[in-house]
């Protein structure tokens, strides 16, 4: 006896439906889930999704580009907003580095990061998705810029992209988990080089205090203070 097949989701064109690639990107997380990066193809989302590959195509340009929408679709990484530069970025960065240690989307990333080095349109992909990070993450300078933190000059998107590098770096040699000393020091390296003349003075100041001073407060305590 023949049996036919369910009717496949109906296609819009360019225009994504959105029923329909809500059910691709449901079929790619489960591809991804029991086959892995090296066994994610395509043609298994297709077959998943009950939708047709040119219709995939028209949507997501290659295989990275959909890998890129289901890794930003999984990803949980709180931004924090806590008036302060430094407590900003180095909960940022412990928030991502946890994220990339305790789910899958650290070893996702990582693959895509290495095709990227050999396949122009896993290249193209990721160059896409890393502008939009780095406007997203320049927000975090932005901020900081209108409370007086950081120098009225400074590019918000280049310091993103110094973030997105030692970010990027750290899981590329799996080296995630840093504690929190050390990424505090690293993000205070970088605030120091981008800070506003009165901060400046104000650090100095709180500097020359923290030496005479028996309790030795902290600088960036010190700083917060003085505001």
């Amino acid at each position: 006896m023949s049996m036919t097949p369910g009717p496949g989701r109906k296609s819009i064109g360019a225009k994504r439906n959105p029923e329909s690639a809500d059910a691709i990107l449901d079929a790619a997380e489960a591809v991804l889930a029991e086959a892995g990066y090296s066994g994610f193809s395509i043609e298994a989302v297709a077959r998943r999704a009950r939708a047709g590959k040119p219709t995939i195509y028209r949507w997501w340009p290659s295989k990275a580009a959909l890998l890129l929408d289901v890794y930003q679709r999984q990803k949980r990484v709180n931004v924090p907003d806590t008036g302060h530069l430094e407590d900003d970025l180095v909960g940022f960065l412990k928030n991502l580095f946890a994220h990339w240690r305790l789910t899958s989307s650290g070893n996702v990333f990582r693959s895509l990061i290495a095709e990227a080095q050999s396949d122009s349109q896993a290249a193209a992909a990721l160059a896409g998705y890393a502008a939009g990070r780095r406007a997203h993450t320049g927000q975090l300078i932005v901020r900081a810029k209108a409370r007086g933190e950081v120098a009225p000059d400074v590019d918000a998107e280049i310091v993103a992209d110094l973030i997105a590098s030692y970010a990027w770096r750290h899981l590329l040699t799996n080296r995630l988990d840093e504690d929190e000393a050390r990424l505090r020091a690293a993000v205070h390296y970088l605030i120091s080089g981008i800070s506003s003349t009165r901060r400046r003075l104000a650090m100095a100041v709180c500097r020359g205090n923290s030496r005479k001073s028996a309790k030795r407060r902290s600088v960036r305590n010190c700083v917060k203070t003085k505001r």
